[in-house]
């Protein structure tokens, strides 16, 4: 059961280093890109962004099921949905600083990559 939670604490630890970290990089290299409230109006970086989320939510998930690793798909499932419930407290903070199509997309692809990710460990 504590190796279950640690490997969702894992996860979630992993997903948001990685994220925060990506983000600061974005940030020195291009920025000029970024608004003061930490929006971008670039497409491109938006992309790069959620690519860059769908990426981290495969590792997250994919290292939660190797920390796990005996069998038992709550775990994963457990990271996807506190990254989904964090995610949307986030985008809801941001809702109005990035157009729809980014938030939603955002949202939308946590738990499968989660999932994914997962199961390329299984």
């Amino acid at each position: 059961m504590l190796r279950s939670i640690g490997a969702v604490i894992g996860g979630f630890v992993l997903w948001t280093v990685l994220w925060l970290g990506t983000n600061s990089l974005l940030t020195i290299i291009t920025p000029g890109s970024y608004n003061e409230d930490g929006s971008t109006d670039s497409a491109l970086l938006m992309l790069i962004i959620l690519i860059l989320s769908v990426v981290f939510s495969v590792i997250s998930g994919y290292t939660a099921e190797k920390i796990v690793n005996d069998g038992s798909t709550w775990p994963v499932w457990a990271l996807a949905l506190a990254l989904l419930a964090v995610g949307l407290l986030v985008q809801i903070s941001f809702w109005s600083a990035f157009p729809l199509w980014y938030n939603i997309l955002f949202l939308l692809f946590l738990v499968p990559a989660t999932v994914f990710g997962g199961r390329l460990a299984g």
